[in-house]
């Protein structure tokens, strides 16, 4: 298998032999042990070049150096494009008027990622879903894409015009290219992300980003506020034994338990109908892991470095889940799809949110369902993955509309239903996203029509039998703070920050 990828792998062939004995494709063996690296680089850099020991022209030039060297080793020269995208749109930004400067950086930004996509897919290599260079440029397009509004904000738009967590974001003064290439490219977040806010990396990189949230309250201590520097110990081990675990559950049951075989013509005619939907969940289980690494060792390799602190929780225990993206056991246990979609892929819920949804005028649903889409790919079964979403949201929300009140009269009852309504959200985000792997159109109907489309019916019946009822007020102020109790709305709270750190300057 190592051997068969070689060949598609553009970086380095320093550890083909690694890639070998483990038999894993060279580029993802780059990706891990680059991974890897930024790790051990991240403790260096917060020890070493503490922002009290070194300027934060040393913290950038180091961090920018580092991503590009990493980038190179495991794209080889389709780094450049990282370079290209950058430099365009911060020439945008310098030589455009701000009146429309947010609007052209992102029209290039998304436009030069979606021409990257399309010629890897459909010029050079079709269907080789492994580490590729397009990966990191959508997380670049995010920064890109957030900075020029937030740029606009701060310098083009009146105070009184802009929402509270605007007003947070809103950056006052134009970056130097060395901030903007080293927020764009640094090594902490250059291969897997995740986004943040230009303000936030800024923040951290001057080593001003404890200060406001040691204004809080339990930052207090004998009447005078204490600004101690909290470590990440707990959470970078945490995250790393995440880490580990979704890895060995990844590749341990991947390769048992391949989406694939759900429409292979014998599986399908010798095997039970229950025992396929069976198998589709345990499938799927197996799949998500290698997100959770993913995205689980990007937030401990910030961390490392010092960045992502969010506070302190109630018992006076430091946050550090200021750009996490994601929260495992409210997705595994999600009772909604809601639920599911809150608590999956955070930092992109968020860019999407306030780059369209909050800006767009027309119609932002649709505009932001058209925008994920283009962001995500050109593979035909990304988009049928978003449409055949849009049917299950509708009746999700219908659904819980009109049944959910008739279970909230006791605790029985209401366990009942979140028992039947958890089996019913791992089942059709399984049938959701099956597409989303398969990627082509034809596997992608074929596992549709062995499941006789059942699941698109249900939702067409539901939707035109069940109308949406609108919410009482108190029902929404207590879904409001269950949902911050169970699972902390991803949108609130990071909304909640930007207002504290407003009261607190």
């Amino acid at each position: 298998m190592a051997t068969e990828t070689t060949s598609s792998c553009t970086g380095s062939n320093l550890l083909q032999p690694i890639s070998e004995i483990i038999n894993l494709p060279l580029d993802q063996v780059n990706f891990v042990v680059c991974q890897l690296f930024a790790l051990l680089t991240a403790f260096w850099f917060r020890l070493y070049l503490h922002p009290s020991k070194t300027s934060p022209f040393i913290r950038h030039v180091v961090a920018s150096l580092l991503g590009f060297y990493l980038a190179l080793f495991c794209f080889g020269w389709y780094a450049l494009h990282f370079l290209v995208q950058s430099g365009l749109t911060y020439s945008i930004m310098i030589f455009a008027g701000l009146e429309h400067m947010h609007k052209l950086c992102f029209i290039v930004a998304l436009g030069y990622l979606s021409f990257c996509q399309i010629t890897r897919v459909y010029v050079f290599d079709y269907g080789m879903y492994s580490a590729d260079f397009t990966g990191p440029m959508m997380v670049i397009t995010q920064k890109i894409t957030s900075l020029a509004f937030e740029i606009h904000d701060g310098l083009a738009r009146k105070e009184e015009h802009l929402t509270p967590s605007q007003k947070c974001l809103a950056v006052r003064r134009m970056p130097s290219l060395l901030e903007y290439l080293s927020y764009n490219c640094n090594f902490m977040g250059i291969l897997a992300g995740p986004s943040c806010s230009y303000n936030d990396y800024i923040a951290f990189i001057e080593g001003t980003a404890y200060q406001p949230r040691h204004l809080e309250v339990n930052g207090k201590e004998n009447g005078k506020y204490k600004y101690t520097e909290p470590s990440p110990k707990k959470d970078i081990i945490s995250k790393l034994c995440t880490c580990a675990i979704s890895l060995a559950i990844f590749l341990s049951m991947s390769k048992v338990c391949p989406v694939e075989r759900s429409i292979d013509d014998q599986f399908v005619a010798s095997t039970p109908f229950v025992l396929q939907v069976v198998y589709l969940y345990i499938a799927m289980l197996a799949t998500r892991p290698k997100y959770y690494f993913i995205w689980t060792l990007s937030d401990a390799i910030n961390n490392a470095a010092g960045f992502g602190f969010n506070g302190y929780n109630r018992d006076g225990t430091p946050r550090w889940d200021l750009i996490s993206n994601l929260r495992i056991l409210d997705i595994e246990f999600a009772t909604s799809f809601k639920m599911f979609l809150d608590n999956w892929n955070i930092q992109t819920a968020l860019w999407l949110k306030r780059v369209c949804y909050e800006r767009c005028p027309i119609n932002p649903t649709a505009a932001t369902f058209l925008l994920s889409a283009m962001w995500h790919g050109v593979y035909p079964g990304y988009y049928l993955t978003f449409l055949t979403g849009i049917g299950m949201t509708m009746a999700a929300r219908a659904l819980r509309h009109n049944v959910r009140p008739y279970f909230l009269g006791s605790t029985t009852h209401k366990s009942i239903y979140d028992v039947i309504t958890w089996a019913g959200t791992q089942i059709a985000i399984c049938y959701t996203v099956v597409p989303f792997v398969l990627l082509a159109v034809g596997p992608s109907l074929k596992f549709y029509r062995s499941w006789y489309c059942c699941l698109h019916i249900s939702c067409l019946l539901l939707v035109c039998s069940l109308p949406v009822k609108p919410r009482v007020k108190e029902e929404q102020q207590n879904s409001l703070q269950g949902g911050l109790t169970r699972g902390h709305n991803s949108h609130s709270i990071t909304d909640n920050n930007c207002n504290q750190k407003l009261k607190a300057t």
